[in-house]
């Protein structure tokens, strides 16, 4: 009987825990409507100026937004070109950070 009665708290103590250990990961589906529309401008505003720049291979670099932060990936030519990537993807307003997973390929 005793332990009946302590299992909500135990099973409380526990998912605190797992929240605390594993922290809490946003997914796409879990964005506001407004956060959705910051990030696809952002986007579309880093791929605009990859098209435009001419160091950077536009089709060769994807770019995702999430909460404000940029992942780039795919392939460069060289580190001058993965460095000029981060370097448009940060001047573009409203980006709290990039992640840069370019793969240079040599």
């Amino acid at each position: 009987m005793k332990f009946k009665k302590a299992m909500p708290v135990l099973l409380t103590a526990l998912m605190g825990a797992t929240v605390l250990t594993t922290g809490c990961s946003v997914m796409r589906d879990q964005q506001t409507t407004g956060s959705y529309v910051d990030d696809s401008a952002i986007t579309t505003k880093v791929k605009a100026l990859f098209v435009d720049d001419k160091t950077v291979a536009a089709s060769s670099i994807s770019v995702e937004t999430l909460n404000g932060t940029v992942q780039l990936s795919g392939f460069a030519k060289s580190d001058a070109e993965k460095q000029r990537a981060e370097q448009i993807a940060k001047s573009v307003d409203n980006v709290r950070a990039v992640k840069n997973d370019i793969v240079v390929r040599k």
